[in-house]
């Protein structure tokens, strides 16, 4: 007993106290986050679409219609309990392929934020940073890139390429990198003559050090809510890639190529492109009230 009271010397903090204080520190974000309710509905919306999406083959009636499979029996039926959304023109059960659209959708944002984000936050730090001509050269760049809408821009990559899932990951990727890129350049023009980054300086710390351990961490809310935001516009650049035939290719279940295929059943079949465009608008609602709430809880602009 003498021996552990030793070991503790008066005044101090027990081992465990930064690990409750980070507790207690995420007790008051999730308090604060709850006080919204649109953004504990995105967050709501979100978790069931991504639950959706992992547990598609184990949820979805007919597994089987979500790749090459053909029932001209049952094509074109209206939605009914045997077929909650119907089936397409090729006997399809369409609740299953909305299932199975979902992982689609989500693995484009799994693909395509982890390669962008990082690429335009370095430029972005690096263009902040330094200044001069390598924030001219970096930044004139960017806006190049910018000037383009990311649609046209991703229509331009693929259609060179060959239309497919991967193709199109690889396009929406080339021009994702610039928002985060002007976002973070913004931040650390603002943050860099701060006074802990000049004490930092001063103690001997290089650029790479004060870029990574000083600012950035200062810029991870901002960049956090704006991920949580272009996820859905990933989604939507997704889908319309698909829906112009330069995305995924049919039979593959993808929420776009699903709306593209039942414009020509319209309006009869009406019910092969408005499930799955419904599918769409839930899964981006999802993703911009909780960055939206998210933005509110870290009271950034993006």
């Amino acid at each position: 007993m003498g021996t552990l009271a030793a070991a503790t010397p008066e005044g101090s903090s027990p081992p465990t106290a930064p690990r409750a204080r980070s507790r207690q520190g995420w007790r008051r974000a999730w308090y604060r986050f709850s006080l919204n309710p649109t953004a504990v509905i995105g967050l709501a919306i979100t978790l069931l679409v991504i639950l959706i999406a992992l547990a598609a083959p184990l949820i979805a009636p007919y597994p089987g219609s979500a790749g090459n499979f053909v029932d001209f029996a049952n094509m074109l039926k209206p939605p009914s309990w045997t077929h909650l959304f119907g089936t397409d023109n090729a006997g399809r059960d369409m609740f299953s392929r909305v299932l199975f659209g979902f992982r689609i959708s989500l693995l484009l944002v799994a693909v395509v934020l982890p390669i962008g984000v990082p690429i335009g936050v370095m430029i972005g730090l690096i263009a902040g940073y330094y200044g001069g001509w390598i924030e001219a050269v970096l930044m004139r760049i960017t806006d190049i890139f910018l000037s383009v809408p990311a649609l046209v821009m991703a229509m331009a990559i693929t259609s060179v390429l060959t239309p497919n899932l991967f193709n199109a990951m690889i396009a929406v990727s080339m021009l994702w990198w610039t928002w985060h890129a002007r976002l973070v350049h913004g931040i650390t023009v603002s943050l860099k003559q701060e006074d802990y980054v000049d004490a930092a300086r001063l103690m001997g710390a290089g650029p790479f050090h004060i870029m990574v351990r000083e600012i950035l961490p200062n810029a991870l809310s901002a960049v956090l809510v704006k991920v949580t935001l272009d996820a859905g516009f990933v989604i939507l650049i997704g889908a319309g890639l698909s829906f112009l035939g330069l995305g995924v290719q049919p039979p593959q279940a993808d929420l776009g190529t699903m709306v593209a295929a039942g414009v020509n059943d319209l309006p009869t079949g009406w019910w092969e492109s408005v499930f799955p465009g419904l599918a769409i608008v839930l899964a981006v609602l999802g993703f911009n009230l909780l960055g939206d709430g998210l933005r509110d809880l870290f009271d950034v602009d993006v």
